[in-house]
Formats: C-alpha cells, structure tokens, sequence
C-alpha cells in the first residue's frame, strides 16, 4: 500500500480496505528490513507511531480526516520533534532530545500524518552526498555503493526505497533538488519563507527553506499544502494567505514558455545527463510547451558568492553550540576555555569546522568587504538576472545535477568538487526562488537522473503542475530500485 500514490492511500483508508496502524506497522517493517542497508534512518518511534495512527483511524472513523490522515511520514532529523532525539547528524547533538517540535513537525502532526522516524542527513546540513553525518553515510536505494546526495539524503532515500511515502527536508543550497534527482524521486523547495523555520536547526538563516519529498509531484502538492503557512514565531516567515499547492495539477501545458539558461547547458553537465535532460524537454514540446533561450550571466559566481555567505551564517548560528547548556560537552577539561575548545573540537566533524572556519574568516576586521559584502552584491546581480529571464518565460528549465549519483568517497577528499555538485540548484537559493526537481530518466549504472523546474516568488503550484503533467505522460516517477 505504501507503494501507491496518497490519493490512492487516503482513498483506502477511508473505506477501511487498511487501517492506519497497519499502515505504519508496514512502514517500520519496511525500515527494519531495509535500514541496515542504505542508513536512511537514525531513530523510529515505533511506539509514538502506532499510537498515532491509532488516532488517526479514530478520526478516519469520525468522518474528521483529511488528505494525509494516516500516512506514514518521516522527518529530516534537523526539525525538533518533542520528546524524540533531534541529531542534525552530528556528535554534538547526538543525545539531545527536543522539548518541542518545529512548527513544520506541529503542523503535520495536526493534519494526522504518522511519524515513524527521523532520517540521516549531512552534519549540520553542510554537504551534497550525506557523507559527513556522524552515523554514518546513507547509501543511494539504486546502488548502495553510491550516494544519495545531500544534505537531506536520508529523506530522500527513505521515500526512494519506499520505506514511507512522504518525508520532509531541508534545502540551503539544493539539499532537497539534489538528493531528490540522485534518488529518483519528486522534491521542492519553496519560495524562501513559504515554510517556517521555527524549530529548524540553522545552518544559513538567510537561505534555509524547509520542503518536501514524494514520489510525484502531486503527492508533493499534498504535503506542502499542509507544510506551508505564516508563523509569527519566525521573523522570516511571510504573511500570506494559505494556497493549495494541488489546483494547477489538471492545468494543460499548452502556450507555457520554458526558459532554457544557456549557462546550464554549457560545459560541465555530462552526456548522460544531457541526453536524459533533453529527451525531457522533448516530452515537454509535445505536451504544448515552447523552450526558448534565456540567459544567467552571473550563475557562474553563484557558487563562490554562496560559499562565502552560508558559511559565515553558519559560523554565527554554530556559536551557540559550546557545550555549556545543551549538547556534547567534553569529560576532561582545565578551564572554561579549554571546555569551549574541546567541546567544539570533539563535537563537530571535518566539514562543519571548514565552514567555520572559512566563515570567521571572511567576517572578520579587514576580510568583511573583500568578501562577505561583495557577495552579497553578487546575490543581487544574481536574483536580478532571475528577474530579467522570468520576462521572457514562465518557468526555467535544465538539469538538477551535472551527473548522476557518485562513488561514497569518491568527491570525499576534493571539497571543490564537492561544492561543484549544486551548481544547478545554489542561484536558486540565493535569489529565495522555489524550485523542483523531478524524475526525467536514467543515465549511467541505471541511476537516477532530474531535471529542475525554477519558478518565479510564489509559483510553486504552477512548477508542481508543470511537473504533474510530464509524470502523467510518462513513468519515471513511478520507478522504484530493487530491494
């Protein structure tokens, strides 16, 4: 059952064909069967689980269920979950367990979604392959010697391996657009401040944006819908009415431009990819669609302009971390500098500290102007560019990734290539725009390739039903590994 899409789902739940309990139970067997290879979670809640899909079927039975009253749904372990441990992936937070849940957690929780776990993830959300938690990589459902793409992998693995339908993630800098086209699945990232960051463990406040994972775009629509909304509790968070993200899903195709950048079909992508992403855009001109030619010209130094401000967001949000109130602290220390050094120092992993370090760096006396304001020009320049392409076309098109899922260790001792792997998804951030990425066929070993859907502010219900169109003309999206 957890195979079919939520409409599907909500649909057999309400007539009783299976109980949300049974569904859950499924959802944990499923985990236990499958955790031990690919690592997607780092804690279930069998017992919270099964007691709220208990009250799930209570609603169901009293005619007050909605669109996922009962559906199993796993969380990216960087939302506080009250009474649950709250990890980030990280040895610092390893054995903290939330007093509260994040406004994304609450608002779920209220529409009757049933959380079995919380997924692996990069530390701290910093990464692009879900190598550097501190439990271990997560492994890609489609080759377990590959990698699932960072940071929210174990999410996206987690729905990948149909071990839950739904899973939340987090995207900073393509954190769920990348793991979603590595893993084959459907993922957006919404407009930033779409979706409250209370309760979220910042990595960059200014570009974090929580989002969704589903099989197709459809089922995505259904979770953001119910992810969204203002939350007076997160100064980030915009004051707009709440939308159903599903209305455009029947919208037809025809007359729509899609602006192809010329900068994503440059040098970089690579056959495979380029091949997948253009028999798409294929599919798309025979569903109605027009492509033209759009230009990006400061796409180039998105990822230069990005690796200077998140990690000098992330040097300030991390400070707080010091081993006094809460987390790691170490055992054996003189003073309390010596407990703040080595605390932190035991705490974080290799890739956090780089940050760190390079985001202390470019905010201290001297380097602040050379470096941090300059690329906060350059976030301008970029989101500006954005402006300019949107006057030409109503959504951008190109890949998510320039290759298919790598080696674990592969990138491991070589950060700039790393960093090299959001190429495609980091402008985006930047500029605080939503997008998409979406299952568009199979490059090489037979893994997963997605193409990205970029929208103007507030456009995710016409990106979801651009999307939702192309899946209902073709199949990747209901492609699935094997176990």
């Amino acid at each position: 059952m957890i195979d079919s899409s939520l409409k599907d789902i909500a649909a057999a739940l309400r007539a009783k064909r299976v109980s949300a309990v049974e569904l859950a139970t499924e959802s944990l067997a499923r985990i236990e069967a499958g955790n031990g290879r690919i690592n997607a979670f780092v804690t279930t809640c069998r017992d919270s689980a099964l007691q709220a899909a208990a009250e799930a079927d209570a609603r169901l039975a009293a005619g007050t269920a909605g669109p996922l009253t009962g559906i199993p749904l796993a969380h990216k372990d960087v939302f506080c979950t009250e009474g649950v441990l709250t990890t980030c992936g990280s040895k610092m937070l390893a054995n903290f367990v939330s007093p509260y849940d994040a406004h994304v957690v609450s608002l779920l929780k209220q529409a009757g979604a049933v959380m079995v776990g919380k997924t692996n993830m990069d530390e701290f959300a910093m990464g692009s392959s879900n190598e550097n938690s501190h439990f271990g990589p997560t492994r890609n459902p489609w080759n377990p010697d590959c990698v699932p793409g960072g940071s929210s992998g174990g999410s996206a693995a987690a729905v990948a391996a149909r071990m839950v339908p739904i899973a939340t993630g987090t995207d900073t800098g393509g954190s769920v657009r990348q793991p979603a086209a590595l893993c084959g699945i459907t993922g957006i990232k919404p407009t930033y401040g779409t979706v409250s960051r209370y309760g979220m463990i910042a990595y960059a406040s200014s570009l974090d944006q929580g989002g969704a994972f589903a099989r197709s775009a459809e089922d995505c629509a259904l979770l953001l819908s119910a992810m969204a909304g203002h939350d007076p509790r997160d100064s980030t968070s915009l004051e707009r009415e709440a939308e159903d993200y599903s209305r455009d899903l029947a919208r037809p195709l025809a007359g729509l431009r899609i602006g192809l950048p010329k900068e994503f079909f440059a040098d970089g992508m690579d056959d495979d990819v380029r091949a997948a992403v253009e028999a798409a855009l294929a599919e798309y001109r025979k569903l109605g669609a027009t492509t033209v030619e759009v230009s990006l010209p400061n796409a180039r130094l998105a990822i230069p302009a990005y690796y200077v401000i998140a990690p000098a967001e992330a040097s300030s949000n991390l400070s707080r971390f010091d081993g006094v109130r809460y987390g790691h602290r170490a055992a054996e220390y003189t003073d309390l500098n010596d407990m703040y050094c080595k605390s932190r120092a035991q705490g974080f992993g290799a890739e956090v500290k780089r940050r760190i370090l390079v985001g202390t760096y470019v905010l201290s006396h001297g380097y602040y102007d050379a470096y941090y304001i300059k690329a906060q020009k350059l976030r301008r320049l970029i989101a500006n560019d954005f402006a300019a392409a949107f006057r030409q076309c109503d959504v951008i098109a190109g890949p998510t990734s320039p290759t298919v899922a790598f080696g674990i260790g592969e990138k491991s001792d070589d950060p700039v290539q790393m960093y090299l792997s959001d190429i495609y998804t980091i402008a985006i951030n930047l500029a605080g725009l939503p997008g998409l990425s979406h299952p568009a066929g199979f490059g090489k070993g037979g893994l997963p390739v997605g193409l990205q859907l970029i929208g103007n502010y507030f456009d995710e219900a016409r990106l979801l039903g651009v999307a939702h169109q192309f899946q209902q003309a073709t199949d990747w999206h209901a492609r699935a590994p094997q176990a």
